[in-house]
């Protein structure tokens, strides 16, 4: 977070000088000491006093890793806990979409089952009014043949008729040409 890094890093960085310095002497001294066979009082006091500034760095450069990368994953962390609580709201939304998705689902699917249903009873009066039509059409036909046939036989009656009228003229006149 900000310059924090970069301070953690410079310090880390001086603090590794210095350990690899303070080991450098104990090197230098365990060699002289080997050189010589038996180390002086002086070096042994030198040789322990850096080996307790090594060790003492190297636990503080050691804690100083373990305490950057704790910080690092408690971010990481939070970071997570914060998302995670935003994917719950999240998922929560989704669920909330989803049955509502289903319900108009349902409605729909009713809706649809409805409809089908009238379509079934219309294309089924349709197919009765189209048989009533077919069978009025017949009717029709059979009721204008019928008119047309009786046509012709009240124009036959007609004609029938005026025959008949006039063979009565006829015979009226020659009874009356026989009575004068």
């Amino acid at each position: 977070m900000g310059k924090g890094p970069a301070t953690m890093k410079t310090i880390a960085g001086t603090m590794s000088v210095i350990l690899l310095s303070s080991l450098m002497s104990i090197i230098k001294i365990q060699n002289k000491g080997a050189k010589l066979g038996t180390m002086s009082p002086m070096d042994q006091v030198l040789w322990r006093t850096h080996l307790l500034e090594a060790s003492l760095m190297g636990f503080t450069l050691f804690l100083g890793f373990i305490i950057d990368r704790m910080h690092h994953y408690l971010i990481k962390l939070i970071g997570l806990r914060s998302s995670v609580g935003s994917s719950k709201e999240e998922v929560e939304r989704l669920q909330k979409e989803k049955t509502q998705l289903q319900e108009k689902d349902e409605k729909a699917s009713k809706e649809i089952k409805l409809l089908k249903e009238e379509i079934s009873t219309l294309s089924e009066k349709l197919k009765k009014m189209k048989s009533e039509s077919e069978e009025k059409d017949k009717m029709i036909d059979t009721a204008a043949a019928h008119v047309a046939s009786l046509q012709k036989q009240s124009a036959d009656l007609l004609l029938e008729y005026d025959r008949l009228l006039e063979d009565n003229q006829n015979l009226q006149n020659q009874a009356l040409g026989y009575k004068s």
